[in-house]
C-alpha cells in the first residue's frame, strides 16, 4: 500500500445503494475505486463495467488486492460486523454503511479489533459532512440561536416496500425506521447537542406482514420483525432534550425534519438524509431567514474524509466511536420502549468542531 497519492478503495456489495456511492467515489480525486465484489458476481461485473472500475469478483479476491486500503462495506445490516472483521483481518481499513452493528457487544468487538490491529472503522451516515448540515452546525456554533435547549425530529412515511424491490431487510431485526433512518437524525443531533445521557420511548407495529410493491417480487408478502413506529425522548449530557419520531406507518409524510431551538432563536435544518437543502432561522421578528445551500457531492464523502485522515494521521470525523454512540442510543431507545422506563446511554463521544467552509471532497489533496 502506498503512503502517498489517491487511496485505493474496494466495494463489497453491488446493490441499490452502491450506485449512489459509485456516482461520487469514481469522481473524487483522492480515492480510486479498484474492485467491486458481491455474492452475485454478475451484479458486481455490471457495476464495474458501468463505472469503469478495473476489477470485480468475490470478497476474497477483493481482500487479496494489494492496493486496496479502504473497504467500503455496503452489505445488509445483519452482516456488517462479519464483513468488516473480515476486512480488518486482511489489513484493510473499513467504511461501513449504517448501522455499525446490530448490538453493542458486536459493535464493541469490531472497534476493539480495529484498535488492536491499528486500523480504522468509519461509518455512515456521512450526510452530516455535507454543506447543508455543516452550515447549520456553524450557525449554532456561532451563536445564532443562543444556547441550544430543545430539538424535534420527524420521519414519518408509509414504508419503503412501495419502491424498494427487496424491502425485507428493512423490516428485519436491526432495521425498521429506528435503525434504518435513526442514524441520520441522531447523528445530526449529537453533532449539534453533544452526546446523549438517557432516553425514554414507546413503540408499535401496525401490521405483522407487508407486501412488496414494485419490481420482480411485486405482490409477495414478507414478515415484519421490528416496531414500525418509535417515539423517543432524549436527554443530552449538556442538559438539552429532544423528541424524535421514526415511523414506517404514517400515510401523512413528514420526513426530513430537524428543528433545534435555543435561547435566542430556532433553526430548521435540511433533510439529514441529504447533503444540501434549505436552512430556516427564526429569531425575534415575524419573518424567518432562509439560507439555501447547494452541493455537488453525496454518499462517499465520508470515505474521502477517512482517506485524508489516514494519510494525515488524524482522526476521521464519521468515526466508529460516533457510530457506536448512535448505536447505543438506538439500542437504549428499543430497551426503553420495551421496559417503559428511562434507560441510560452508557457510551459517550467527543464531537469534533464543524468542517472549514472551504473543505471540498472534490479537491485533489493527496
Amino acid at each position: 500500500m502506498s503512503g502517498t497519492g489517491p487511496v485505493g478503495v474496494g466495494i463489497i456489495g453491488a446493490g441499490v445503494i452502491s450506485t449512489q456511492y459509485l456516482d461520487n467515489l469514481t469522481t473524487f480525486p483522492d480515492v480510486r475505486v479498484l474492485f467491486i465484489a458481491d455474492l452475485d458476481v454478475t451484479r458486481a461485473q455490471a457495476q464495474a463495467e458501468a463505472y469503469a472500475v478495473p476489477g470485480f469478483g468475490t470478497t476474497e479476491e477483493l481482500l487479496a488486492h494489494p492496493d486496496i486500503e479502504i473497504v467500503v462495506n455496503l452489505t445488509i445490516p445483519a452482516v456488517h460486523v462479519a464483513v468488516a472483521l473480515q476486512a480488518l483481518a486482511a489489513g484493510k481499513n473499513v467504511w461501513t454503511e449504517k448501522p455499525i452493528a446490530l448490538d453493542l457487544a458486536s459493535g464493541a468487538e469490531l472497534l476493539g479489533e480495529a484498535s488492536r490491529l491499528g486500523l480504522r472503522v468509519a461509518t455512515a451516515p456521512d450526510t452530516f459532512l455535507g454543506p447543508g448540515l455543516q452550515a447549520g452546525r456553524r450557525m449554532i456554533a456561532g451563536g445564532r440561536i443562543g444556547t441550544p435547549l430543545t430539538a424535534l425530529t420527524l420521519f414519518q412515511v408509509p414504508g419503503p416496500e412501495a419502491w424498494h424491490p427487496n424491502p425485507d431487510f428493512l423490516y428485519a431485526k436491526g432495521a425498521g425506521p429506528l435503525f434504518d433512518m435513526g442514524p441520520y437524525y441522531l447523528t445530526t443531533l449529537v453533532q449539534n447537542l453533544g452526546p446523549v445521557r438517557r432516553v425514554a420511548a414507546t413503540a408499535s407495529t401496525a401490521r405483522e406482514t407487508r407486501v412488496v410493491g414494485s419490481g420482480p417480487r411485486e405482490g409477495e408478502t414478507f414478515a415484519v420483525e421490528v416496531p414500525t413506529h418509535v417515539s423517543a425522548l432524549l436527554e443530552f449530557e449538556g442538559g438539552a432534550s429532544a423528541q424524535c419520531v421514526f415511523s414506517f406507518q404514517s400515510h401523512l409524510r413528514r420526513a426530513g425534519f430537524v428543528e433545534i431551538a435555543g435561547t435566542e432563536g430556532t433553526l430548521v435544518f435540511p433533510d439529514p438524509n441529504m447533503f444540501e437543502g434549505e436552512l430556516v432561522l427564526w429569531g425575534e421578528g415575524d419573518e424567518p431567514e432562509t439560507i439555501a445551500v447547494t452541493s455537488d457531492t453525496g454518499r462517499g464523502t465520508g470515505v474521502v474524509d477517512l482517506a485524508r485522515a489516514i494519510r494525515a494521521g488524524v482522526p476521521e470525523r464519521a468515526s466508529g466511536e460516533l457510530a457506536f454512540h448512535v448505536l447505543d442510543i438506538m439500542v437504549s431507545i428499543g430497551a426503553a420502549a420495551e421496559s417503559g422506563t428511562f434507560v441510560d446511554v452508557v457510551s459517550t463521544v467527543d464531537v469534533q468542531p464543524p468542517l472549514p467552509e472551504d473543505w471540498d471532497p472534490r479537491a485533489a489533496t493527496l
